[in-house]
Formats: structure tokens, C-alpha cells, sequence
């Protein structure tokens, strides 16, 4: 054991420059490392990806990371090759030629990682090139995706069993940041992990301090707290509309923000964050899309302006603040109507059947599909368009396009941009041939091969046509039809940059009238998205409860713990002291009366050293309904 752990910190010092695991990552890294299968639970922020990466940087072969999230992916295969580890991501949206060239990749070349969705996992161009390679572990992220019980399920996760069985030799180690004692009975059984060793960090943050604030005015609210608490601070709402609206405020307030949401450009999107974590701005105000593998770890504020679905995302959004672990502030903004209409959202997260198979048909129109055809075909998913040309209700149609991605007819994935790759397909001879046959191609296949080298004419690479067009000093329209014609040609695989949602039919198009859908299970889901939904408002409606210890009982860890520093706790002390300065008036009051003398209010007061207010009116008027003092017909207080 001591040997594979001098290894273990020696692979995380060579690839990764930390001399020390945080807490329970060797742990679990050393569990991996021995063969054993593993449950991890950490919190947001707990450094989840290194527990797969080290051990299998460890050994030979390559390590299969199934992962629910484009944008996490392509987050994790950049930060890797900059580490200058061997990696690479298939998911929706890339072309058969695409993921047919990575996958040969995979089994010929020295590739360490290899990104999926756990959609690609059924389709028999995975299956056949994954019983090629030397597979050294299966890492499954957001593992949770595999219980119906939990809050994001995915049914494509069920899949991972099958793979399993193709090299049940190979440990699996699972990984999650939230999941409930259901859940993990329900990861365990699913991935057939026997015997399963489980690691929990406690969820409980000793430097994160939550609160509820009741406001009708959430954002004069916020700008109150914003300025109390000073630094860096994310604000959630729901709407796109909002995080625009209130940003402007808060700008026209005096106080730096940004917005973001999917719907802007790539860009844009990028270059706010950049400003946010860079700290040029001070707030940033988004939709849930904004923080998945975000590294800003001196966050400290959160702020919720809507209330989440549910307790889990609710425990990961605000634990966002405060990951260098000093107090930070996770703040949530609710009002009566709130707790009303998040419980009517639950209920309509699943629309009746009819509607489910409408969507599903409009879906078939929108795209012109035959029934039986595009199995695995991805489209460009233009959400607002789509709703207006059938006059759908918005909310109800992508409820119902959840619903489908559940029944594992669709997966629809929310804007992410993918950059434009390309490939060689044909020799170096026959580029050279063709640099003479198409003279107008010669200036762009000189520069590409200056750039990339041989590299293209092995992999997928990518590119920017905009620095392409600089170079050249040719407009970059002008390049993305060059590119677009050497494809025609069939000299190169080109597949231009996608910045918008995708949708992807995972089963032949099916005639929507006889879908087959699991009433059984849609209606159970119904129900658990209440039953989430109430949690989430008695959350926000206690007013006893330490808020960490009601986190911790949620995710059945067994506590009698009490930050300390959460509303509820700051409140219950001040009672507590309260009551202790009440009781030691008291005393004070019956002593100074005790030799039988009456006194004014103002004097039996100055007596004891206080004077007239609230408090030691209240105290007063409690001896006297307890019968110990009277007040007489002159005004005076005696003892009865």
C-alpha cells in the first residue's frame, strides 16, 4: 500500500503540480488504483476529477469517463491536454467519419482518456472498436443520472452494465457531488458494483453560511446584502429576461455586473465569464447553465432570486461560494407565491400523455422525418422557432421534450459550443496533386499544414476560421467556403463550428400515436418532483432548524450538527441569550423588591440598572401574569 501511494502522489505531482491529495481523494484514488469498485460522494468543488485521473494515469491503458454534460467534457479533455495528457470527447452532435477516426484513435493510439455520453455507449460503432481497447477503468460521473429516484435522471446511465460485462475485469468508479441514501442504494445496484467500497465527505460546509430572506422586493433585497458583503457574488434567476433586467439595475445602482444565459453568442458568453473570474466584474448575474466546472474558488455570495426545483440543486448552485473555504454567503430570496407556483412547476414537469406525443409528432414535421429513419441524428434545435410554428406552449413543450429524453426517445443538450474540427482524409500525395489541380485551395492547405503538420492527416483537429482568415487576409467567409469545398472534394472531413441546441433522436422516429410511453413511471416521476418541490419549500419555510443539519438529514447523513452560523442559528442564540438576559432581570426585579417596598417603573428600573423599553416592559408584565408583582392604584410595583 505504501508503494501504490508514493505512486499515487508522484502521478499527481508530474501531471497535475500538487504535492498533496485534498481530504479523501487518496482514499479513494488508492481504491481505484487496487481494483476496487467505488462509490464517491463529494461536494461541489471537492475535486472529483482527479480521483479517476490519477489512478488511471497510473496504469497502461485508457480510462472510459462517461459523463452526461458536453460542456464539462470538453472543459476536462482541454484542461488534459494542456497537462499534456492524451484525450478526447465523442457526444452528440459530431459527424459518424468523426467519432469512426477518435474511436480508431482510442484502440491504436496512446490516448489516456476517452470522454462519452452515456448515449454513444448502445450504438454498435462504440461497441465494436471499445472490445478493441485496453480499458483500465471506468469512471462514471454525475452519477446519480442512474436512479430514477434521483433529481436528473437519464436512462442511457442503465447502459453502462452492458459495458460491464464486455471487460468485467475493469473497476468502476462512480462519482457524484449529491445523492441521497436512495440514490446510492440505486447506484450500487445499477452498475452491479460487488462488493462497492463507499466514500462520503460529509456535506456539511463549516465556512458557508445560509439564510432565507422573505422579500417582495427581491432585488432592492439583494442590492442591500451586495452591499454588506463585499466581493465576488453570483445571482440566480430562472428567466433569461431576468438575469438582462436585473444586471442593468444593479449597473445602474453603482455595482458591476454581467449576465449570462445559453441563449447568448459563444463569445459573449466567454468573455463574461473571463471578466467574472478575472475579477474586472464584481456580480454575476445567470441562469443555472452558468458554474459547472467553473474554478473561481473566492465566490462570497449567492444568491438565489428564484427558488430552485430542488434541494440538490439548490446544495450545488450555492455551493459554488466559498470553495478557498472562508465564510461565504449562500443567501435564498423567497416569497409566499414562490412556494405556490414551484409546487404547480412540479406537477406540470410532466404534461399529459396526449401532449408528450404531440411535441414528439411536431418534433417528426419540424424536421420532415419518415417514421424508422434517424436513429443517432443530431439537429440544430432552434427552441423558440420550433414553439411558434406549432403555437406550443413554451414551458409545456420542453417539459415534454424532458419527458422524451427520460424515455430514451431524445437527448436534448442546451446550447454548447463546438469548435470546427478538421481532417485529411486522402495522402499527402494526393493533397500535393490537388494543391496543383485547385490553385484558389493551395494558400489554405499550406497554412493548415505549417499549423497541424502531420497531426491532421491522423486526427480530428481543431480550427478557427477567423484566425485562418487573419492570416490569410481573405474574409472568413471566404475561408469557410474554401474549407467547405475541399470536403465536397472528399480531401478533407470538415465539420464547422455549432453554437446552439442540439437534438438528437435516439431510436428510429417512431409514429407518434402508438409511443410508447411508461405511464407508470412518468406518473411516479410526477409525484417525486412534488415531493422534491415541498422539501425545497419546507427548506425555505423553516425557521428552528440549523439549514446544514436539514442538508445533511437530506442526504441521509446522520448529524446532530449546527453550523452555528446559518440564519436559524444566529436567530436561536440571540432567543437564547435573550431569554438568559430576561431571567437575570428577573432575578434582579424580585431581589431589589424582596424587602417589601414599592416602586415606580422608572425607579425600580434605575434600581436594577435598565431602563424603560420593549424588553423590560415584556419582563414586568410577565411577573405580573405569573402573580408574583402587583401594580397599585399609585402606580407602584410590589411583590404580591
Amino acid at each position: 500500500m505504501d508503494e501504490l501511494k508514493t505512486e499515487a502522489l508522484a502521478t499527481l505531482k508530474q501531471y497535475f503540480g500538487y504535492l498533496d491529495f485534498r481530504p479523501l481523494q487518496e482514499e479513494i484514488v488508492l481504491a481505484a488504483a487496487q481494483g476496487t469498485d467505488t462509490l464517491a460522494l463529494m461536494p461541489t468543488g471537492g475535486g472529483k476529477s482527479i480521483c479517476f485521473q490519477v489512478p488511471a494515469l497510473m496504469k497502461p491503458g485508457i480510462c472510459l469517463v462517461i459523463s452526461p454534460l458536453i460542456a464539462l467534457m470538453k472543459d476536462q479533455v482541454d484542461h488534459l491536454k494542456k497537462r499534456g495528457i492524451k484525450a478526447l470527447a465523442i457526444h452528440s452532435g459530431m459527424q459518424k467519419r468523426e467519432i469512426d477516426t477518435l474511436l480508431d484513435n482510442c484502440v491504436y493510439g496512446d490516448y489516456k482518456f476517452l470522454y462519452v455520453s452515456p448515449e454513444r455507449l448502445k450504438t454498435e460503432l462504440f461497441l465494436e472498436r471499445f472490445k478493441k481497447m485496453n480499458v483500465n477503468l471506468l469512471a462514471v460521473d454525475e452519477a446519480h443520472c442512474i436512479s430514477q429516484w434521483g433529481y436528473d435522471f437519464r436512462p442511457a446511465y442503465l447502459e453502462i452494465v452492458k459495458i460491464r460485462e464486455l471487460v468485467p475485469e475493469v473497476p468502476v468508479l462512480a462519482l457524484t457531488a449529491s445523492a441521497t441514501l436512495a440514490v446510492r442504494e440505486d447506484i450500487i445496484e445499477k452498475l452491479e458494483m460487488k462488493p462497492a467500497t463507499v466514500f462520503v465527505q460529509s456535506f456539511a460546509r463549516s465556512n458557508l453560511s445560509y439564510a432565507v430572506r422573505w422579500a417582495e422586493n427581491k432585488v432592492e433585497k439583494a442590492v442591500e446584502i451586495l452591499q454588506k458583503v463585499p466581493g465576488s457574488a453570483i445571482i440566480y434567476l430562472r428567466s433569461r429576461k431576468g438575469t438582462k433586467e436585473t444586471a442593468q439595475h444593479l449597473i445602474q445602482l453603482g455595482i458591476s455586473a454581467t449576465f449570462y444565459h445559453a441563449g447568448l453568442e459563444q463569445k459573449d458568453r466567454n468573455q463574461r465569464q473571463m471578466d467574472w473570474i478575472q475579477g474586472k466584474v464584481r456580480v454575476m448575474v445567470a441562469t443555472n447553465a452558468f458554474g459547472m466546472g467553473i474554478d473561481k474558488p473566492d465566490v462570497r455570495l449567492v444568491l438565489h432570486l428564484d427558488i430552485p426545483e430542488n434541494l440538490e440543486n439548490y446544495y450545488q448552485e450555492a455551493g459554488r461560494a466559498g470553495r478557498d473555504r472562508i465564510k461565504a454567503f449562500a443567501v435564498l430570496m423567497v416569497r409566499e407565491q414562490d412556494c405556490l407556483a414551484l409546487i404547480e412547476m412540479a406537477e406540470k414537469s410532466y404534461p399529459p400523455e396526449d401532449q408528450i406525443k404531440r411535441v414528439y409528432q411536431c418534433l417528426a414535421n419540424y424536421y420532415r422525418l419518415a417514421v424508422g429513419s434517424a436513429e443517432m441524428s443530431s439537429f440544430d434545435f432552434d427552441f423558440a422557432n420550433f414553439a411558434n410554428t406549432y403555437s406550443l406552449d413554451v414551458k409545456m413543450a420542453y417539459n415534454a421534450i424532458k419527458v422524451l429524453q427520460e424515455e430514451s426517445f431524445l437527448l436534448f443538450s442546451e446550447s454548447v459550443f463546438v469548435p470546427s474540427s478538421l481532417h485529411f482524409l486522402v495522402s499527402q500525395t494526393k493533397i500535393y496533386e490537388a494543391q496543383i489541380a485547385y490553385a484558389k485551395l493551395d494558400p489554405l492547405i499550406k497554412l493548415l499544414l505549417r499549423l497541424h503538420g502531420g497531426e491532421l492527416f491522423v486526427n480530428y483537429i481543431r480550427i478557427w476560421e477567423n484566425k485562418l482568415s487573419q492570416l490569410l487576409k481573405i474574409p472568413e467567409k471566404e475561408v469557410v467556403k474554401m474549407l467547405t469545398r475541399m470536403d465536397e472534394l472528399g480531401l478533407v472531413a470538415y465539420t464547422p463550428k455549432k453554437d446552439k441546441p442540439q437534438v438528437t433522436f435516439m431510436t428510429p422516429r417512431k409514429d407518434a400515436g402508438t409511443l410508447p410511453l411508461d405511464k407508470k413511471r412518468i406518473n411516479q416521476r410526477r409525484t417525486q418532483a412534488k415531493e422534491k418541490a415541498g422539501q425545497m419549500v419546507a427548506y425555505a419555510k423553516n425557521v428552528k432548524n440549523c439549514r446544514t443539519s436539514l442538508i445533511l438529514d437530506y442526504f441521509g447523513e446522520k448529524n446532530e450538527y449546527t453550523c452555528g452560523i446559518c440564519d436559524t442559528c444566529l436567530q436561536n442564540k440571540k432567543e437564547k441569550e435573550r431569554g438568559s438576559y430576561q431571567k437575570c432581570l428577573e432575578s434582579k426585579i424580585l431581589k431589589t423588591l424582596a424587602a417589601g417596598q414599592a416602586f415606580s417603573l422608572k425607579d425600580l428600573l434605575e434600581l436594577v440598572g435598565e431602563s424603560p423599553d420593549d424588553l423590560t416592559v415584556e419582563v414586568i408584565r410577565h411577573l405580573e401574569d405569573e402573580g408574583l408583582l402587583v401594580t397599585g392604584e399609585n402606580g407602584k410595583i410590589r411583590l404580591t
